[in-house]
């Protein structure tokens, strides 16, 4: 095992860039799916790489780097759009996880439950990656290709996250049910970001997570919500087939498919209640 920390992004990627190495920050992830004493392979912590820990707003877009903490968002000054984000960070983990873990580990872990996707989707964010020779975006959608996996290439870092200033409107909210409501994998989430003018919906978002292998986007309730009055009844628009034939959950020792619908059902209808009033 060889141990690398970089204290800028250059020499990050000139290290990515000869090959075999993973790349580290909080290690929350890392650290428990290994079971040797010294886990193999070479090894890249960015975490002393100061801006990759910046939040900021440039260029239209708000930009979270990478190696932002989960505790760093939550206690940033940012839109009401972002307050879904910020009440999914302040639920992951334990307070000592939340000091550790960063954002962009969150995303590359790329577990169906990772409780940061369906906010971000709801902002519509993009993924910076950086290699030795190029920079390119994606949209976080096309980031994160199934459990483990993401378009992540060989030499290539997540550098920032990518909010454009166009969706960072409106108010938003968050809502995660697991056994317990601390230190817990999500049986289901769901995250929602709506602009309300005169009393109707005028933009909304919702995704929800741990109900598939990757966070989806519900575009099809979102049409039907956009324009709606918010006295509307919303149990009766959200339907089930607008929830449901978008989402493909599995059975496991936490839930079973069928428990997971009916959860990301009540969580959708709960939060555009919530949403209206």
């Amino acid at each position: 095992m060889s141990y690398y920390r970089p204290d800028n992004l250059q020499q990050a990627l000139e290290l990515a860039a000869g090959g075999n190495t993973r790349i580290m920050a909080g290690c929350t992830d890392i650290l428990p799916a290994t079971q040797m004493e010294q886990p193999a392979g070479d090894f890249i912590d960015i975490s002393g790489i100061e801006p990759l820990k910046q939040i900021e707003r440039v260029d239209g877009y708000y930009r979270i780097g990478a190696a932002s903490s989960w505790s760093q968002i939550a206690g940033t000054d940012l839109p009401c759009a972002f307050d879904g984000l910020k009440a999914a960070a302040s639920q992951i983990g334990s307070i000592q996880i939340q000091n550790a873990a960063t954002i962009g580990g969150n995303l590359c872990n790329a577990s169906p439950a990772a409780d940061g996707v369906p906010a971000l989707l709801t902002l519509d964010a993009k993924v910076e990656i950086n290699s030795i020779s190029s920079t390119r975006t994606l949209p976080l959608n096309q980031f994160i290709t199934g459990p483990g996996t993401t378009a992540l290439k060989a030499g290539e870092i997540l550098t920032r996250i990518m909010i454009p200033e166009t969706a960072a409107r409106g108010i938003a909210a968050f809502s995660k049910f697991g056994a317990r409501k601390y230190m817990v994998i999500s049986i289901a989430m769901t995250a929602a970001r709506a602009v309300i003018s005169d009393g109707r919906i005028e933009e909304i978002s919702i995704a929800v997570g741990a109900c598939g292998p990757v966070a989806t986007r519900l575009d099809r309730l979102e049409a039907v919500l956009a324009g709606k009055n918010t006295s509307a009844d919303f149990d009766q628009i959200i339907t089930s087939e607008l929830v449901t034939d978008s989402l493909s959950p599995i059975d496991d020792v936490r839930a079973s498919a069928e428990y997971r619908n009916q959860l990301a059902l009540i969580q959708v209808r709960r939060l555009i209640r919530e949403l209206a009033q």
